[in-house]
């Protein structure tokens, strides 16, 4: 697959970092998870590009774009999109987001639902009780332990990755997500993530609702779900009751279970299941 361009714009007075993979179709504007980067959507983009313009952008605090002190909130996040949007010129796009980025994909469609043509949830934006994200956060708990920490060598920040079971198996997509997210340091190399973004992203996601954005959503939309969970069957980002709630709360919605994936691996790795669902929605948002 073909490297992305990488590209700068603003955002909402800062800068953003986008990877651009051109393509004559519609523009899909991709939003990657809590501590995740622009990079982790190369598995997706290689299925859907050329046939569609996918622009995936660093959150502020991600990647390669600014770190302000402070702004790490879904209704920030989606003031800096839009921005971009705005400043690429881009109209009534197709928005997909994964984790964290779904529910700012969620509620970006539901700030602008005449502007965007299609959604595409894949395994968040569920409406879950305070037990329920507990669980999640302990579940996604090993990606962040990386973060802050030093390590000597690329090799030594992957090591631990390596080991982790829903990152298995290993592939040069994982490697090149990783080598983009970290930077160098006089004693190694370490995420460009700081934890203390990190903990008001999350402080200020226990207070946000996805629900309430629901019956808001004008344009159809695709949910794509991994059916397993990260550490146990019980962390799970979209439990079933979840699904079920934004199946009837949201007008026009569609569930797709991509089976024996977990919230990781529903992304990063090939899935001819997923893609096809993915294909098939565009395909229709196109008749």
């Amino acid at each position: 697959m073909d490297n992305p361009e990488m590209i700068r714009t603003r955002g909402d007075g800062i800068d953003i970092q986008l990877a651009l993979w051109n393509g004559e179709g519609r523009a899909i504007i991709c939003v990657h998870g809590l501590t995740a980067n622009c990079r982790c959507w190369d598995t997706m983009a290689a299925s859907l590009a050329p046939r569609y313009k996918l622009i995936a952008l660093d959150l502020r605090g991600r990647g390669l774009s600014e770190k302000p002190p402070g702004g790490y909130g879904v209704e920030q996040h989606c003031r800096d999109i839009e921005a971009v949007i705005e400043n690429l010129g881009i109209e009534r796009p197709v928005i997909v987001g994964h984790s964290l980025g779904a529910l700012i994909a969620l509620a970006l469609t539901a700030r602008r639902p005449e502007k965007t043509a299609g959604l595409v949830l894949v395994d968040g934006a569920g409406s879950l009780s305070e037990e329920q994200l507990e669980k999640v956060l302990t579940g996604i708990k090993p990606a962040l332990d990386r973060l802050g920490l030093v390590f000597p060598s690329f090799e030594a920040y992957t090591a631990r990755l390596k080991q982790a079971p829903f990152l298995n198996p290993w592939s040069e997509a994982l490697e090149r997500y990783f080598r983009y997210e970290i930077e160098d340091v006089p004693d190694g190399v370490r995420s460009r993530v700081r934890p203390e973004h990190i903990l008001e992203e999350i402080e200020n996601l226990k207070k946000v609702n996805a629900a309430d954005y629901y019956p808001r959503i004008r344009c159809p939309v695709l949910i794509l779900r991994a059916t397993e969970g990260t550490l146990s069957p019980d962390d799970r980002v979209l439990p079933e009751s979840a699904v079920q709630r934004m199946l009837k709360e949201i007008p026009d919605a569609r569930c797709v279970p991509i089976d024996g994936t977990n919230h990781y691996s529903i992304l990063f790795q090939p899935n001819p299941t997923r893609d096809d669902a993915v294909d098939n929605f565009l395909t229709e948002l196109n008749k």
